[in-house]
């Protein structure tokens, strides 16, 4: 079942077979398989072979599926790796009561899971894809706001939840560290022109094949604003080598890589401090960041 607030039905491979035969009749014949790892605000559907479902768990994401439809399509063309585009739109019903999406099906496995080859040659390529996004024509983009949960919009947003997670994990964490960080970056500005962000560039949304980074998937959350944001990765994946690679391939003024590490310390903080101080993956993440080892 879905979580509280979202919808109070089993979103299941019965309710996507159901959906696809309603509205799709030429790929009803197609076997619905469960993915394992479908996403955290979707549940992800293979499709016969080629083709997969996404359904949003609830009505704060449900209005992304139009966003994806949009623009997704104009920005696939001009960037290196293959992106998930959505090929038909499922229209809200009495079963499901939200917008859905057919998407192409792209190959690969999650860096999560994925042997990956060269994690500098890795960085590089994830580098390259996210100066090339930040390349494209942002005019007329959606800028950040509630649609994305204010990812590349000013940091500010997310004060109440960095002060929340302080207090609650007390002695926990270097609250002198994380606060004089949290700080310096509220004190810089983003002064270039917006560009295309994809607001959630982690492991679980890059594919991997062949041990090479080959596609960037969910993009639900995208917008045009700071590209800060999306560039956690240097802290909560890389290291060594794959991260000075990283940095160095970027090439961000300070200024951005300041804030950059807070978007790194709010995800990490409020993670850590939802789980009752018992997470060290986000731990780790703000050991290095307030340690300020990059």
């Amino acid at each position: 079942m879905v979580g509280v607030g979202s919808a109070p039905f089993a979103i299941d491979a019965a309710l996507a077979r159901r959906l696809v035969t309603a509205q799709f009749p030429q790929w009803a014949h197609l076997p619905v398989t469960p993915v394992a790892m479908g996403g955290h605000d979707n549940v992800t559907f293979r499709l016969g072979e080629g083709l997969s479902l996404r359904l949003r768990r609830d009505e704060a994401h449900a209005h992304q599926v139009e966003k994806e439809a949009l623009w997704l399509p104009k920005l696939a063309a001009n960037l290196p790796l293959a992106i998930q585009t959505p090929l038909a739109l499922g229209a809200p019903g009495e079963e499901f009561p939200w917008a859905w999406s057919v998407n192409q099906w792209l190959p690969g496995e999650s860096a999560n899971c994925a042997a990956i080859n060269d994690p500098v040659t890795f960085a590089r390529d994830l580098a390259g894809f996210l100066k090339a996004l930040q390349h494209l024509d942002a005019s007329g983009g959606p800028a950040a706001g509630s649609h994305n949960f204010f990812r590349g919009g000013p940091l500010s947003t997310y004060s109440r939840q960095v002060s929340w997670a302080l207090r609650k994990l007390g002695s926990g964490v270097d609250q002198l560290g994380a606060k004089a960080l949290w700080e310096s970056a509220l004190a810089t500005r983003c002064t270039g022109s917006p560009v295309w962000i994809h607001g959630d560039v982690s492991p679980g949304n890059l594919l991997v094949s062949e041990g090479r980074l080959s596609a960037v998937i969910d993009f639900g959350i995208m917008g045009v604003g700071d590209p800060a944001c999306d560039l956690v990765m240097a802290w909560t994946f890389f290291e060594g080598e794959a991260r000075a690679a990283f940095v160095d391939a970027m090439a961000m003024d300070l200024d951005t890589w300041t804030r950059a590490r807070d978007w790194a310390l709010w995800k990490a903080l409020i993670t850590l401090a939802g789980n009752g101080g018992e997470d060290r993956p986000a731990m780790q993440v703000i050991e290095v960041v307030v340690g300020k080892d990059a």
